[in-house]
């Protein structure tokens, strides 16, 4: 969960014309057309007083639908977004979350946010401004507290939005059961009651510190003690689950209580943003089990957007650049559905379908009716080499013809080995064409390269890799990417996964490994993408173990992974076995046919 900034406001201007002249009149910019109202209390049922800051529309003459965010960043982080939707007749309520901001009480990230939304929905509902509809907005933490209200079915609350939300335990604290020390800096950001954006922004300090203690070895439960005075209680309780189970459950909606929503639902996420897999976790879930009333109004916008592109688009992503239909004037799109769902105005025109997700490199929207209908087939590729196949200039092959029959591929991951955090702390994390950390390591990876494309295809969907993977340690970490390589040899990373050895046949408990034979590993948590892939070029996949200093470190013993140091590590060897006895597969998502 990141935050972000709006971009700045901007004046237009408005011109009139007719046959005879062109006047130019300049608009009114938005903050004329709104009251500010602040440091409003909203009393919980504990007592309690939450602060708001309130954007009324100027002169306000009746009730009108009224649009909440729950923050954890400081109300005055959505002035823009307030003034715009009081300027279009929609009063709007930023919130500050318990213990953040002017709010009383303690900060306890996430578990708090159920019952105190509840609670400010049906406070607002009894204002005056407010004709007794309440919607929710806003992204990542304020995308994961809009469920967490809607779990609890204030009855006033009308619709929600939810951007980017993660979902408790399946991408925040942790993906596959694997933390980050991302953590400590985001707990910084949240801490105490004023904005620590600075701080919290200094990426050179937080790579410095990451890589330091990378390098050092030191377990990952001694992370909140990394910085001076700092010791966030949440990281302590979250490292002692490192498992899925009832303490993430509670966080998040039970089948019931989405099954038990009856209120309109638009979900939005990228196919960059890392909050993606508990956006669609959530999104997934409701419709699995909600009624067919339910599922026809839920709603799934999937853009070629990183986290914070999924409130403001930028066409410059991660270093590729995509065209102007990425750009969704997304504020507009709220105000059209809020007056579709609370107003009885009409279905926002881009909502075409039930699902709509940017094809990249066709740079068009397309849609579908479900999520699943997105992809026509899951097309089998079979890993295979002829030599060791742990070098891109050696690579192995990805096959959607014939039978895999090679031998084995290997390599030997040493956990002492920190040779790449120095050029890790140096790259840009966002570049998806930066090649420079899988060149340096050559020979401690699996790569595997399909042959060149002969037509442009479109893949759309999710991969999915089984792979039948020998150890000879009780545990380690696998990542997998996929990547589309160009005709003129540059690299677009599409999707990626991980998993953690002891977890390979579920994340709610854990079974180490205690045999040498090839066992079956499944990754199937690619996060989603849609992309036209180019005549002439492939497709590579790379697997490898996780030896970085923005991930939990696992040193392959065996004992607890938060506990572990350098002290314990153990080189392991991981052999990837295809054979016909053991096809290790990728499965790739083509699109429908256009």
């Amino acid at each position: 969960m990141r935050a972000f900034k709006l971009a700045a406001a901007t004046t237009a201007l408005l011109i009139c014309a007719n046959l005879s002249h062109a006047a130019v009149t300049p608009k009114i910019p938005d903050e004329a057309k709104i009251e500010l109202h602040w440091g409003v209390k909203i009393p919980l049922r504990d007592g309690v007083m939450l602060n708001a800051t309130v954007y009324t529309p100027k002169d306000q003459a009746a009730a009108a639908p009224c649009i909440l965010t729950l923050t954890p960043y400081t109300s005055q982080t959505y002035n823009e977004r307030g003034v715009y939707f009081a300027a279009h007749g929609l009063p709007f309520f930023s919130v500050d979350v318990r213990g953040r901001g002017d709010s009383q009480g303690t900060f306890h990230p996430f578990i708090q946010e159920a019952k105190d939304g509840y609670d400010v929905v049906e406070w607002i509902a009894r204002q005056p401004s407010c004709n007794g509809k309440v919607a929710m907005w806003g992204g990542s933490y304020a995308g994961y507290d809009q469920w967490a209200t809607a779990k609890e079915r204030p009855p006033h609350l009308a619709t929600i939005v939810p951007v980017a939300g993660p979902y408790a335990g399946m991408d925040f604290p942790m993906h596959a059961n694997i933390a980050s020390p991302y953590l400590l800096q985001w707990l910084f950001y949240t801490a105490g009651h004023t904005g620590q954006d600075q701080i919290m922004g200094d990426s050179a300090y937080w790579n410095s510190l990451f890589k330091q203690r990378f390098e050092r070895g030191q377990s990952f439960d001694s992370l909140g003690a990394a910085i001076d005075g700092f010791d966030p209680p949440a990281l302590r309780e979250w490292t002692l689950q490192p498992t899925l189970g009832a303490y993430y459950d509670a966080f998040n909606p039970s089948e019931a209580q989405y099954r038990a929503l009856n209120i309109p639902i638009l979900t939005i996420t990228g196919s960059y943003d890392g909050d993606q897999l508990g956006a669609l976790t959530h999104y997934r879930t409701y419709m699995r089990v909600a009624s067919a009333e339910g599922r026809d109004r839920h709603y799934l916008i999937i853009g070629p957007w990183d986290h914070a592109a999924t409130r403001t688009p930028r066409a410059d992503i991660g270093g590729l650049k995509f065209g102007p239909a990425s750009l969704v004037d997304l504020p507009a799109l709220h105000v059209q559905w809020y007056d579709w769902t609370m107003a009885g105005g009409s279905k926002p025109d881009f909502l075409k379908k039930h699902v709509a997700y940017y094809v990249m490199g066709a740079e068009t929207w397309r849609y579908a009716d479900t999520l699943e209908s997105v992809t026509a087939e899951r097309k089998p590729y079979l890993l295979d080499s002829i030599q060791n196949a742990d070098t891109i200039a050696g690579s192995g092959m990805l096959s959607d013809a014939g039978v895999a029959n090679g031998p084995p591929d290997s390599y030997i991951y040493d956990p002492r080995d920190t040779s790449t955090a120095a050029l890790e702390a140096a790259s840009d994390p966002t570049d998806l064409t930066d090649t420079s950390m899988v060149l340096a390591n050559d020979h401690k990876q699996l790569v595997y390269h399909t042959r060149p494309f002969a037509k442009a295809t479109e893949i759309s969907g999710f991969f999915r890799l089984t792979a039948w993977i020998s150890i000879d340690q009780p545990d380690t970490d696998f990542m997998v990417t996929v990547y589309e390589i160009t005709a003129d040899g540059h690299s677009i990373e599409l999707s990626n996964d991980m998993a953690r050895a002891r977890y390979r046949t579920s994340l709610q408990s854990e079974t180490l490994v205690t045999t040498k034979a090839p066992l079956r590993y499944d990754f199937d948590s690619f996060m989603f993408v849609s992309r036209r892939i180019a005549a002439g070029s492939r497709l590579r996949l790379v697997l490898g173990p996780i030896n970085s200093i923005s991930t939990q470190k696992n040193y392959n013993s065996g004992k607890p992974v938060s506990r572990e140091t350098m002290s314990d590590a153990r080189p392991v060897k991981v052999m990837l076995i295809h054979d016909q006895a053991h096809p290790s597969t990728l499965y790739v998502p083509l699109g429908q046919p256009e």
